[in-house]
């Protein structure tokens, strides 16, 4: 997991969890979510997703309640991580939660949809092989890699009590 390749999605400033999943599929479990994942901002969104890809979102991404529905709709569409400017706090908590990689980078609005990135978590480098740039973010401390890298906490957890056995 120390480098993710994908194709982006860009959305704009203050996507609210609302947004990621709308309310009326909230009863539904997170694989049948995550077929509505971004309909509130885009209706088209989940038929044009596909494995691998990346969102891009401007500042506030995630702002809202602080139901982890959100970010597991996102990683069980596929989405192998989030860029922004910066996430709202508790969206941020959950997806690492959850194991979806969440990187926050004051250049993300210079990430164009369409654009093929590499992110290299563990450098701290993203990689806009489609501009031929790169931009720079604070890299994952070891512990949040190694949520990330378990599939987040609760497998990291689980990994931990059966080396323990």
């Amino acid at each position: 997991m120390s480098q993710i390749e994908g194709r982006v999605w860009t959305f704009g400033d203050n996507i609210s969890t609302d947004d990621i999943v709308p309310g009326q599929y909230l009863k539904l479990t997170t694989d049948e979510i995550a077929k509505h994942v971004m309909e509130g901002v885009d209706p088209e969104f989940p038929s044009k997703v596909r494995p691998g890809d990346i969102l891009v979102a401007r500042k506030n991404f995630g702002c809202g309640s602080s139901r982890e529905s959100a970010p597991a709709a996102i990683k069980h569409a596929g989405i192998r991580a989030v860029i922004a400017e910066f996430f709202a706090r508790i969206f941020y908590r959950n997806a690492i939660n959850l194991g979806l990689p969440v990187i926050e980078c004051k250049e993300a609005s210079r990430i164009r949809e369409g654009d093929i990135v590499v992110v290299r978590l563990g450098e701290g480098r993203i990689v806009n092989k489609s501009r031929n740039e790169e931009y720079r973010f604070s890299p994952y401390p070891k512990e949040v890699m190694e949520i990330l890298e378990a599939g987040g906490l609760v497998e990291k957890l689980r990994q931990m009590a059966k080396s323990r056995e």
